[in-house]
């Protein structure tokens, strides 16, 4: 049986036709069944523009929408009809396997909680984001769920991390790094020397102190760090990677041999181009629901929100949550202190 993916379509800073446009461009290259939530009238006919629609393809309407601006916790509260409220009740009720959404992503990870629950063991839900280095993939997390955290927080975000990568990336004992201001295991504030005894006392292949630096070296597979700085760290990475494509634009029409360069070697920029895109990565999950989502950048194009469906599925035939339940059983201990009435998303109920 085919899975089932429900996606916000009126999310995002592009519009429901890029979602659209991105809905039929999985349902073409998977057998996945996909459900577009949002305004039925609207996405019927922005889905008949693509020509005759998919069977596999199905509209859900939701009369409201959560705008970026909004509070998550008064967006959910208010808005019972919202396209990412009406998603994660599909997914409660069993008849998706799969929720994402390129809309407000507190708003996401608030309603993925209110509607399905935290996984046992898990205090504090997170978002993974998923960063191109030169030896592959690496999963940092939290990037933005949660900006005021505790030690054993941020070991559970190795856990989870790290079970995503086992399954998503064939890792058998993915290489963890704590990330701090120095390799040393003295280095860092307080919340990071804790987190580093946590980790030593574990049984995952914990590498110790990464910086910065080390990010894009590919050396860990996982990087664990509080939503405060895994956000300053994926939107930096996000603007390095405009700039860099930018400034090489500029030097390479100041002068005939560099024009001529850029014609010998244009395949290597366009897979280099490729190489750091974010829509490559379709978009960050959600770890620690009972259940499957995903956050999309607010920007997604067609390709980035086909290629969140594709992880999103990913996620749900692989079984992730059950990896996760595995390993946060084994050290359940380490991360024991139970919040789960704690803000989520980085911001005050």
């Amino acid at each position: 049986m085919a899975l089932h993916i429900a996606l916000d379509a009126m999310g995002g800073d592009r519009g429901p036709g890029e979602l659209v446009s991105g809905a039929v461009l999985a349902a073409r290259e998977s057998d996945l069944e996909i459900s577009l939530i949002g305004d039925q009238a609207l996405l019927g006919t922005i889905l008949a523009s693509h020509g005759p629609p998919s069977s596999r393809i199905h509209l859900v309407h939701a009369s409201q929408v959560v705008g970026m601006d909004e509070s998550p916790f008064d967006a959910i509260r208010r808005k019972k009809d919202s396209t990412i409220m009406k998603a994660f009740a599909l997914h409660k009720e069993g008849r998706v396997d799969a929720v994402v959404s390129a809309g407000n992503s507190g708003a996401t990870l608030a309603a993925a909680i209110k509607l399905l629950g935290r996984l046992e063991h898990v205090s504090r839900p997170g978002i993974a984001g998923i960063f191109p280095t030169l030896k592959g993939p690496v999963v940092m997390m939290d990037v933005g769920a949660n900006v005021d955290c505790r030690s054993e927080h941020l070991f559970q975000f190795g856990v989870m991390a790290s079970a995503f990568s086992q399954v998503l990336f064939g890792h058998d004992r993915p290489r963890v790094g704590l990330l701090s201001i120095g390799e040393e295991g003295g280095k860092g504030n307080v919340l990071v020397k804790k987190s580093h005894e946590l980790f030593q006392q574990s049984s995952l292949n914990y590498i110790g102190n990464v910086e910065g630096r080390d990010t894009f070296q590919g050396d860990v597979d996982v990087m664990v760090c509080d939503g405060f700085v895994g956000n300053v760290c994926l939107k930096l990475s996000e603007g390095l990677a405009e700039a860099v494509m930018g400034m090489l634009k500029e030097e390479i029409v100041k002068s005939f041999k560099a024009k001529l360069g850029y014609l010998l070697a244009r395949d290597a920029f366009a897979s280099f181009k490729k190489r750091v895109d974010y829509a490559e990565y379709g978009g960050a999950p959600l770890l620690g629901i009972r259940g499957n989502g995903i956050v999309c950048h607010g920007r997604s194009n067609a390709v980035a929100i086909k290629n969140a469906i594709r992880v999103a599925s990913e996620m749900a035939r692989n079984k992730v949550n059950d990896r996760i339940l595995e390993l946060l059983s084994l050290h359940r201990l380490l991360g024991q202190q139970d919040d789960t009435n704690a803000p989520v998303a980085g911001v005050t109920p």
